[in-house]
């Protein structure tokens, strides 16, 4: 089966499970700052952004481009996160961030999350493989010293990065 035929296969489900995903996260962040973050989606996901966060009562906003996978995943089981980020809509600024989660899918809950600011992510991947992607392969190990683990985040500690994050732009 080509990659594509298996895409076409996957696709409804992890349309479904990844658009949960997103919403988990944005859910999650307003809940944990008790509303001083709100987040905004996109209709049409063509730029590469899923969710546009700004903090309350302040115009500036953080996009953020989310590749989720869930715990029922081989990868995700065997501590791994692996994803791939598409080069013809990757477009790196300020104000664009990179969010890879990992979603226990029987407790509907964020177990880790790398979030990496959109340059930084330019800087530390190779050059895209032959179908155009770049890819990222983080240990979720809590010893593990990958070079993602200086953004490695826990559920709780996602929502005051985003914040952080805010502060920066």
């Amino acid at each position: 089966m080509s990659d594509d035929e298996e895409y076409l296969e996957k696709s409804p489900a992890a349309a479904r499970m990844g658009k949960a995903a997103e919403y988990l996260v944005a859910a999650s962040c307003i809940l944990a700052t008790r509303g001083e973050l709100n987040v905004s989606t996109s209709l049409v996901d063509d730029e590469g952004v899923d969710l546009v966060f700004h903090r309350r009562g302040s115009s500036t906003t953080l996009a953020v481009q989310v590749k989720a996978r869930m715990s029922t995943g081989t990868q995700v089981r065997q501590g791994k996160l692996m994803a791939s980020v598409r080069s013809q809509t990757f477009q790196p600024r300020s104000d664009l961030d990179m969010l890879f989660v990992a979603v226990d899918v029987e407790r509907g809950a964020v177990m880790t999350a790398w979030l990496i600011p959109s340059a930084t992510f330019e800087a530390m991947v190779t050059e895209p493989d032959s179908r155009g992607r770049y890819r990222f392969s983080a240990s979720m190990k809590p010893d593990s010293k990958d070079r993602w683990t200086p953004f490695r985040l826990t559920a709780a500690g996602l929502p005051r990065r985003i914040l952080d994050r805010l502060a920066d732009v």
